[in-house]
């Protein structure tokens, strides 16, 4: 009997599980990436003639309970209209059963790949920031992304920034619908279950503590990805602060918004006092000498001048 190597059964398992597609408008270009529940395929939309992403449950032995929870992170996505959230163009089923949606193809950079190539500090921080914006956004909405990480955050070619996997997000307030979902389609987060990823999540989520997850469990998340953006760097003190008070153990303890950690990196990039850190006499006239340069550098010029003068005068 001839045995098949690893890599052949890999690849076996690849091919069966690549989506049927003969009965769609798409056609299969190349595999993109694969997660637990799901996987991602680079295809072509015949209709319009473009190259589009499109997720597709793993197996079609897949649970209801997994693709009541793809077809809920399509719904989620549809409600998101931002600029810097992937729109969603299309959901349908296979005809071996499993859920699909089509959304954006994006071509850029995961955030820790950005992060490695070693930007300068303003222009990482600036990246950052604008993540915050489509974060706040999905907040107004009363959408918790639950799972906020590098890894899940996109740069584009041209500075874009697309925050990407809405699969465990969490709906909360008044913004949820009651007739989303069928009834028993909606897939429910039961108390004491642990949704993230370990090295981000906020302690009450890491508890399973559900109830407790609000928009400050994904600025803690924020105040992670942070930490790690800056883990190869000497960081400042106020800076340094913000993430410390980004990721504080206790909700209470964090900014209350995405929007006012936004602001604080705002404050902190324009050489302003930051709201996380109360600064030592060193400090603030560090801070007023960075902020005005040109000033300064005029006095000192000036003075030098006065000096010289009063040298030859002397003379």
């Amino acid at each position: 009997m001839e045995w098949l190597s690893d890599a052949v059964i890999h690849h076996l398992r690849d091919v069966i599980s690549q989506p049927e597609l003969s009965a769609t408008r798409y056609e299969l270009l190349e595999p993109i990436g694969r997660g637990g529940m799901g996987a991602v395929y680079a295809v072509r939309d015949r209709e319009l003639d473009r190259r589009v992403a499109l997720k597709v449950l793993s197996v079609p032995e897949t649970s209801s309970h997994e693709a009541a929870r793809m077809t809920e992170e399509a719904r989620i996505l549809a409600r998101l209209e931002h600029p810097g959230i992937v729109p969603v163009h299309d959901m349908g089923t296979l005809p071996d059963g499993r859920i699909f949606y089509v959304m954006k193809l994006v071509d850029g950079t995961r955030l820790d790949q950005y992060a490695q190539t070693n930007p300068p500090l303003p222009d990482l921080l600036r990246v950052f920031s604008r993540i915050c914006e489509p974060i706040a956004f999905a907040h107004s909405q009363g959408i918790i992304h639950r799972d906020l990480k590098p890894e899940n955050i996109m740069v584009g070619r041209f500075g874009e920034v697309l925050v990407l996997d809405w699969g465990v997000a969490k709906i909360v307030g008044k913004a949820r619908p009651s007739t989303q979902f069928q009834a028993g389609e909606r897939s429910q987060t039961a108390s004491g279950t642990v949704i993230g990823t370990e090295s981000y999540m906020a302690p009450e989520q890491a508890a399973g503590a559900s109830d407790q997850v609000d928009a400050r469990s994904d600025v803690y998340a924020l105040g992670m990805t942070l930490r790690a953006l800056l883990a190869n760097r000497a960081i400042p003190r106020r800076l340094d602060a913000i993430c410390r008070k980004a990721a504080a153990t206790e909700p209470a303890g964090r900014y209350a918004t995405v929007l006012e950690l936004a602001a604080d990196l705002e404050r902190y990039l324009n050489h302003e006092p930051v709201a996380a850190h109360r600064e030592t006499i060193p400090e603030r006239v560090s801070r007023l000498v960075l902020r005005n340069k040109a000033l300064v550098v005029l006095v000192l010029a000036y003075l030098a001048m006065r000096a010289l003068l009063f040298l030859f005068t002397r003379r």
